[in-house]
C-alpha cells in the first residue's frame, strides 16, 4: 500500500506584506531611471511647457484663450486657416527662407575658403587675422548700425532684404572661428598625400578636406540659418517700410499688435512659424551635435 502524504500547511501572509509580482524587476528599473535622470526631466519638462501651452491655446476659442483654462473645450482647428486669411504669412515664409538659403550659401562659399586658409597656411600675420576674427565676434552690429545703413542708402537697396544677404558674401565670423577649429583637428597628413599626388590647394579643399568636414558645414550652416530665421532687428531695420519683403519675424510683430486680444490666432501664428525650423533641426539634428562636439577640440 503506498503510503498517504498530508499536505503542507497553508502559511497566512502577514498583514501589509508587499506582494512581488513578475514585473517587480521592471517597476524597480522604471523607478531608477527616473530617479537618475530626475533633473533632465525637469528641464525637459521646463521647456516643454510653454511648447505645449503655445499648442494648446492654438486651438482655443477666443473667448476661451483669455481665461485660466489650460485645456480647450473645442478644438478649433480653423484658427490656422484664419491666420492666412488675415496676413500674408506665405509671402512673409518666402521671403524668410530667400533671406535664410541665400545667406547661409553666401556665408559657407566665404567662410569655407578663409577657415582652410587660417588652418593650414602658414604665412605672416596669420595669428593677428584670428585675433580680428576674434574681434569681430565681439563687435555688436549696433555699433556700426548707422554708417552701415548711410551706405545701402545711398546704394537705393533700403527697403529690400538685401542688405542683410550681401555682406555673407564676405564671410561671418563666428562660421570661421568654428570651421579654423574643426579644420585644425584634421591631421596634416592628408593635405600633403593630396599635393603629392598633384593636387592644388583648391582641390584639395573639395576633393579632401570638405567631406570631412561635412559635420561642421553642417552645424555652421544650421547656425546661420536659424539665425536669419530669427533675424528681428535686421529685417526690421531695412524692410519695415515696404511690406512686401518683411519676413516672418517682422511679420509676427505686426500680426500680434493687430490681433493683440485675440491670443488664439497669436498663438496659432507662432506655432507656424515655429514648426518648419523644429522639423529642420528634428532631421539634422544628428550631424548638427556632431559637428559642434567635435568642433574646437584643438586650439
Amino acid at each position: 500500500m503506498t503510503a498517504l502524504t498530508t499536505p503542507a500547511p497553508l502559511t497566512r501572509r502577514p498583514a501589509g506584506a508587499a506582494v512581488r509580482g513578475p514585473r517587480g524587476p521592471h517597476v524597480r528599473a522604471i523607478l531608477y531611471w527616473i530617479a537618475t535622470h530626475a533633473l533632465a526631466v525637469a528641464l525637459s519638462l521646463m521647456f516643454l511647457g510653454p511648447l505645449v501651452f503655445v499648442a494648446l491655446t492654438a486651438v482655443m476659442s477666443n473667448d476661451q484663450a483669455l481665461t485660466g483654462d489650460l485645456w480647450p473645450r473645442t478644438w478649433n482647428w480653423s484658427n490656422f486657416a484664419d491666420v492666412f486669411a488675415r496676413s500674408r504669412l506665405l509671402a512673409w515664409l518666402g521671403n524668410t527662407f530667400l533671406y535664410a538659403g541665400l545667406g547661409t550659401a553666401f556665408m559657407l562659399l566665404s567662410s569655407i575658403p578663409v577657415a582652410y586658409a587660417m588652418a593650414r597656411f602658414r604665412f605672416r600675420g596669420r595669428r593677428l587675422a584670428f585675433f580680428a576674427v576674434i574681434t569681430m565676434m565681439m563687435l555688436p552690429p549696433q555699433v556700426v548700425a548707422v554708417p552701415v545703413y548711410l551706405i545701402w542708402a545711398r546704394l537705393d537697396l533700403t527697403g529690400t532684404l538685401w542688405p542683410l544677404i550681401l555682406p555673407m558674401l564676405f564671410g561671418d565670423a563666428f562660421s570661421i572661428f568654428l570651421l579654423r577649429q574643426f579644420l585644425i583637428t584634421i591631421p596634416r597628413e592628408y593635405t600633403e598625400a593630396a599635393r603629392v599626388d598633384g593636387c592644388s590647394d583648391f582641390r584639395t579643399l573639395v576633393r579632401v578636406i570638405l567631406p570631412m568636414a561635412r559635420p561642421a558645414i553642417a552645424a555652421v550652416g544650421l547656425f546661420q540659418f536659424f539665425y536669419c530665421w530669427n533675424d528681428y532687428y535686421g529685417p526690421l531695420l531695412y524692410a519695415h517700410t515696404n511690406e512686401a519683403n518683411w519676413t516672418l519675424s517682422l511679420g509676427l510683430a505686426s500680426f500680434r499688435a493687430l490681433h493683440s486680444v485675440q491670443w488664439n490666432l497669436t498663438m496659432a501664428a507662432t506655432l507656424l512659424v515655429m514648426a518648419p525650423v523644429i522639423v529642420v533641426f528634428f532631421f539634422a539634428q544628428r550631424v548638427f551635435i556632431e559637428g559642434v562636439t567635435l568642433t574646437g577640440v584643438k586650439g
